[in-house]
C-alpha cells in the first residue's frame, strides 16, 4: 500500500475521540431477542474509557433500527483491554459483536479465538457485504496486519477492519505529545517551542519544580499522565525510533536489548527521583487524573492533545490563560530534522461476530450499513435534518445543537443523542473528510489550538506508515507461545524499573528479564523474524498517531 505523504493535515477532529477518553462498564451479553419485528444484538466496545447513553435508545440508534430492523445495546470496558478480552472468552461472557483495539495483546486475544473456533467464520460471507469486504481489501490494509489477521487465519476470514484511513486527507493525526500550561511557562520564563532534547525537557521540569508553584494550597505537579501511566511514556520516541531496531549489521533486534532502552529507562527513573513526574501516574485512574488538570496541578501532560483539550476544558474556562500548548517539537531519535512525522495508524479497530451471535446475518447487516457513506454519517454527526443538514453536499451542524454540545462540558448530552458511543468504531474505512465534513461539532477555539499545534508539531507533515511491523511478524514465530508470556512482561518491568532505588538496581531489573526472555525462545524467534523480513520495508521510525 503506498504512503500518503502531505504538507499538514487540515483540521482534522473525529468525534470518535471521546470514546477514548471517559469511563463506562463492562459486561457480555450474546445473543439476540426478539422485540416485536426487531433483532437485538449485543455489542462490547473494547476500549478503555469508552461510555455510552443513559439509555440504549437514542435518536441515532432509533434511526438505525429504521434502516436495518436492529435493535442494538453496547457495553463498555472499564481497565485494561487486553484483560477484557481475554477474559469474556475465557468465561463465555461474549456479546454478538465485539469491537476493540487492532493492536498487541488486543489483537492477539482476537487470534487465539479465531485458532479456537470462537468467532464466526466470515470467509464465504462476506463478499455480500461490499461495504465490509472493501475494508478488508488487501489494499486497504497494512500489508503486516493483513497477514497477521485480517487476510486470515488457518485460511478463513474473521475479522472486519475499521477506521484506516480511505485516503491521505483522512488521516487522523491526534497529535501525541508533550503539552504545557501556557500560563506557567510564561511563570519560568521559557519558550516551550525552545525545548528541543532530552536535556532540555529534563530542565523545563527542573524549572517547574524549583518554582515551588502551588494551586489551591497543593503542589503543582512537573509532568503526568492519564489513566496507567498513558500516554507519559512518549517520552521514548527521544531514544529510538521504534520496537525494533537494526543492530548494525541489516539483522532486527527488540529496543529492549539495547542500550537506548537503558537510557531511556534511566531518563525516566531520574524523574521520579527528582519529583518531576507524578508517582501516581501510573496506577491512577482516569477520574483521578482528570480530578488533578480540573484542579490546575499538572504542569506538562504528555498525551494525545484532544484528550487534554477535553481533560483541562473547566479548568481553563475558569482560569483563562491555562491552556496548554505544544512543547517542541522534540527530537525523534534518528530522523532528519526536515523528516515528515512517521504515524502509526497499524492499530485502528477490529470488529468480529462471535460464536455466541444466533443471527449473523443480523450482525452483518448491521455492520455493513454501518460501513455505508449513510451509516458513517449517521454515527458520526447524528440524524440528518434533526443534527445537521447538507450545504454545498457536506455536513453542517446545526446551530441549537452546535451549542447545546458545545455547552456541555461532560459530552453526556452528545452521547445521550446517539453520537460517540462506539458505533463509530465499525463503520468501516475512515472517510471523515473525503465523505465528510470532519468534526463539525468542534468549536472555532479548539480547531484553531489544533492548527496551532499541528503547525509547530508537524512543520514537514506527516507520513503514515505502510511497512511491515517486526512486532506483528515475530507472532508468527514457530516458538512464540512460549516467548509471549516473558515479552508480555516488558512494560510492567519498565514501570518496577524507573521506580528502582538506584541506577544500579534498575538495570539489575531489565536484564533479568532480558535473560528470562533469552530463555524463552527469544534468539530463535528473531532469527525467524529476520528471515521473514528479508528484502522487505520495515518500520524503522515511528510515533502514534
Amino acid at each position: 500500500m503506498a504512503k500518503f505523504r502531505m504538507k499538514t493535515v487540515g483540521s482534522l477532529l473525529s468525534v470518535l475521540m471521546l470514546t477514548s477518553l471517559l469511563y463506562g462498564c463492562g459486561g457480555g451479553g450474546g445473543g439476540d431477542s426478539a422485540d416485536g419485528d426487531a433483532v437485538t444484538l449485543t455489542i462490547l466496545n473494547n476500549w478503555n474509557g469508552s461510555s455510552g447513553p443513559d439509555t440504549d435508545t437514542t435518536p441515532v440508534t432509533k434511526a438505525i433500527e429504521e434502516k436495518t430492523g436492529i435493535k442494538i445495546k453496547i457495553d463498555y470496558t472499564k481497565g485494561s483491554e487486553v484483560e477484557k478480552v481475554n477474559q469474556i472468552f475465557a468465561t463465555q461472557d461474549l456479546p454478538d459483536i465485539y469491537t476493540g483495539p487492532a493492536w498487541g495483546g488486543e489483537l492477539d486475544g482476537i487470534i487465539k479465538a479465531a485458532k479456537e473456533g470462537q468467532l464466526v467464520d466470515l470467509t464465504d460471507k462476506i463478499d455480500k457485504y461490499p461495504n465490509l469486504a472493501k475494508a478488508i481489501a488487501k489494499e486497504n490494509v497494512p500489508p503486516a496486519l493483513y497477514e497477521k489477521a485480517i487476510g486470515g487465519i488457518d485460511g478463513k476470514k474473521y475479522m472486519l477492519y475499521q477506521n484506516h484511513p480511505a485516503t491521505g486527507n483522512d488521516v487522523n493525526d491526534w497529535l501525541y505529545g508533550f503539552y504545557v500550561r501556557k500560563d506557567i511557562a510564561e511563570k519560568i520564563g521559557v519558550d516551550p517551542q525552545s525545548v528541543k532534547t532530552k536535556e532540555d525537557l529534563y530542565q523545563f521540569l527542573k524549572k517547574i519544580k524549583d518554582a515551588n508553584l502551588t494551586e489551591n494550597g497543593m503542589p503543582v505537579l512537573p509532568l503526568g499522565g492519564f489513566h496507567d501511566g498513558w500516554a507519559v511514556g512518549i517520552g521514548s520516541t527521544m531514544f529510538y525510533g521504534t520496537s525494533y531496531v537494526d543492530k548494525g549489521d541489516g539483522s532486527l533486534e527488540n529496543v529492549f536489548f539495547t542500550k537506548a532502552y537503558e537510557d531511556y529507562t534511566l531518563y525516566y527513573r531520574k524523574l521520579i527521583a527528582e519529583g518531576l513526574l507524578d508517582p501516581e501516574a501510573f496506577t491512577q485512574t482516569d477520574p483521578i487524573a482528570n480530578e488533578k488538570i480540573k484542579q490546575g496541578r499538572i504542569a506538562v501532560l504528555a498525551a494525545h492533545y484532544p484528550a487534554i483539550l477535553d481533560a483541562s476544558k473547566d479548568y481553563v474556562k475558569s482560569h483563562p490563560g491555562s491552556d496548554y500548548v505544544p512543547v517542541g517539537p522534540l527530537e525523534r531519535a534518528g530522523a532528519e530534522p526536515n523528516r515528515p512525522v512517521d504515524l502509526s495508524i497499524q492499530g485502528n479497530n477490529v470488529t468480529v461476530i462471535t460464536k455466541k451471535a444466533k443471527n449473523v446475518d443480523a450482525a452483518l447487516k448491521l455492520l455493513d450499513f454501518l460501513a455505508s457513506d449513510e451509516g458513517f454519517m449517521l454515527v458520526r454527526y447524528g440524524v440528518e435534518g434533526v443534527h445537521w443538514e447538507k450545504v454545498d453536499g457536506k455536513p453542517v451542524a446545526k446551530k441549537e445543537w452546535f451549542d447545546k454540545f458545545y455547552e456541555d462540558t461532560t459530552g453526556k448530552v452528545k452521547k445521550n443523542e446517539g453520537i460517540g458511543i462506539g458505533l463509530e468504531n465499525m463503520t468501516g474505512m475512515d472517510r471523515i473528510n473525503s465523505v465528510g465534513g470532519g468534526d463539525i461539532w468542534a468549536d472555532q477555539e479548539r480547531l484553531k489550538a489544533m492548527d496551532n499545534a499541528r503547525k509547530i508539531l508537524r512543520p514537514n507533515g506527516i507520513s503514515v506508515i505502510s511497512a511491515f511491523n517486526p512486532g506483528d511478524v515475530i507472532t508468527k514465530a514457530p516458538g512464540w507461545e512460549a516467548l509471549k508470556p516473558s515479552m508480555d512482561q516488558v512494560g510492567d518491568v519498565w514501570k518496577q524499573a524507573i521506580f528502582a532505588k538506584s541506577d544500579d538496581a534498575a538495570l539489575k531489573v531489565i536484564n533479568d528479564l532480558r535473560d528470562q526472555i533469552k530463555k524463552t525462545g527469544y534468539d530463535d524467534a528473531m532469527k525467524f523474524v529476520n528471515e521473514e523480513l528479508k528484502g522487505k520495508e520495515v518500520v524503522k521510525l515511528a510515533m502514534p498517531n
